[in-house]
């Protein structure tokens, strides 16, 4: 860790991945607690000369640090002190005289990870050490790679083994929807380095899977694919064709989870407008944000080396996410307890660094809201081989709501007459809700918080299709001048007026 890196990480509000110890003069017993919980989930770094302060962080530095260092680095291989000896990145950081010691903990492949004894096994929730339930520790010895293997780096791969594409999108998609992120304006290597696409240039499994090429990605988890089923009924028996649609393979998790979002739009009632440019408020309370939370869940924690493949399955009276992989955490309290336990942990990070999901677990609020919205329920079942998020749609004529509000009985949409009576107008009132105007004025938005965004990727952030957004552009051509200047691969978005 340089003194950049420590100072932007102590000014982040995002801090689950590292923990200040004052540590002024010896290192304080709860050291370990961090030390184990680092250990059993996603690693981070203990950091000594610093002091916590309510949210903020205050560099006062260490007086002893050479004791303070021996004394870290001699625990961590002493078999007497912990059930494993540990690996252990040490830096030492110098801020305005002041010396910081900094120890990455990486996530380890012996879970559990305790010192003392058992009862000493932690995980890290949040920006805190929790002690391990026994169904916990139980887990992780079932699992013992549960949470690394994403995590490795693979020899001998770069970021030319990802696809260009998929990772423009995906950079486009936080400039448009988290301009405020650190690494948005970093070069393609750096951003990859902070992100954890790459680790010393070399890509990690879980960069690999959420941007890499076709030919690569199944070189190295030959099984992969993210499935996305319709079947016209509700059961594979009862529907008159085996699926109305099914998603074509695709390379990556990235590509894989914008097409399945696209798709489910068309399944539920869609998000209220919102001045986000991603169509949501900060409180949405829609059906479709439910269902992103168990996409993104099922994307995050999904065992991409099984035999098993992720699977999204639309029946007419069910939405089901299937993974392969087995939910570790306490199946009793999924609805009273914050739990935190991802397979894939860096995968989860780069959903969160788009603020497509907020949570740093299962975001269960999210998807039970599914019950308050639609007065059906929501089911999760695992075992051994497999965890399965089950969302019971609305049955045709019953009624929803949203916070308190009756929204209205569930209808089956009616087909508009193929010729509009002659009283019709000619065209949509301009105050007429959630229309044209609207619409026009999210892809303007978009525009200008990411003007090299093609028109594809305009169409996929707002539903719309290739017709949709050609209206629309020779709309904002006509009002405000909006036109595309330069080469078409390579050109940007210009505009005359705001």
């Amino acid at each position: 860790m340089t003194r950049e890196e420590l100072i932007a990480k102590i000014q982040d509000i995002e801090w689950d991945d590292f923990e200040a110890k004052e540590a002024l003069n010896e290192l304080p017993k709860n050291t370990w607690d961090t030390v184990s919980a680092f250990s059993n989930t996603s690693g981070g770094w203990v950091l000594c000369g610093v002091a916590q302060r309510g949210k903020k962080f205050e560099i006062q530095g260490v007086e002893n640090g050479e004791k303070i260092e021996n004394d870290f680095l001699t625990t961590l291989r002493n078999k007497d002190k912990f059930n494993h000896v540990l690996q252990c990145r040490p830096a030492k950081i110098h801020v305005d005289g002041k010396l910081v010691l900094g120890f990455y903990i990486p996530s380890s492949e012996f879970k559990p990870i305790w010192y003392g004894s058992p009862k000493n096994t932690f995980i890290r929730s949040g920006s805190g050490d929790q002690r391990a339930t026994d169904l916990e520790i139980a887990a992780m010895y079932r699992d013992q790679a549960f949470g690394t293997q994403s995590e490795k780096t693979i020899e001998g791969r770069t970021i030319a083994d990802l696809n260009a594409a998929s990772f423009a999108s995906y950079r486009r998609y936080i400039q448009t929807f988290n301009p405020e992120f650190r690494a948005g304006k970093f070069d393609d290597a750096e951003f990859c380095e902070y992100t954890g696409i790459t680790r010393g240039g070399v890509l990690t499994y879980a960069g690999l899977l959420m941007f890499g090429k076709n030919e690569v990605v199944r070189t190295f988890a030959n099984n992969f694919w993210v499935d996305y089923i319709e079947i016209p009924g509700n059961s594979y028996s009862d529907a008159a064709v085996r699926f109305s649609y099914r998603l074509p393979e695709l390379d990556n998790i990235w590509d894989s989870y914008e097409a399945i979002f696209q798709r489910l739009r068309l399944h539920v009632d869609a998000a209220p407008f919102s001045p986000r440019p991603d169509g949501f408020a900060p409180d949405d309370e829609s059906q479709l944000y439910a269902l992103r939370e168990g996409l993104v869940n099922m994307c995050s924690h999904a065992d991409y080396f099984s035999p098993m493949h992720p699977t999204v399955r639309v029946f007419d009276n069910r939405i089901s996410f299937q993974n392969p992989g087995k939910i570790v955490v306490d199946m009793a309290h999924l609805r009273d307890r914050y739990q935190s336990a991802p397979r894939n942990p860096s995968i989860l990070k780069l959903f969160r660094y788009t603020k497509i999901s907020d949570n740093a677990g299962y975001g269960m609020d999210k998807i039970y809201s599914w019950e308050r919205l639609t007065g059906e329920k929501v089911e999760i079942v695992t075992d051994v081989m497999y965890s399965e998020v089950t969302f019971w749609r609305p049955k045709i004529g019953t009624s929803i709501k949203r916070k308190g509000e009756d929204l209205g009985a569930v209808t089956t949409p009616v087909t508009a007459p193929k010729t509009a009576p002659k009283t019709a107008p000619k065209t949509a009132p301009k105050t007429a809700p959630n229309g044209g105007l609207k619409m026009q004025d999210k892809v303007f938005r978009i525009i200008k918080s990411s003007p090299t965004i093609s028109k594809a990727e305009i169409g996929r952030l707002c539903g719309l299709t290739q017709r949709g957004v050609r209206y629309h552009v020779e709309k904002l051509r006509k009002e405000k001048g909006l036109r595309w200047e330069g080469h078409s691969l390579n050109g940007r978005w210009k505009w005359d007026k705001e």
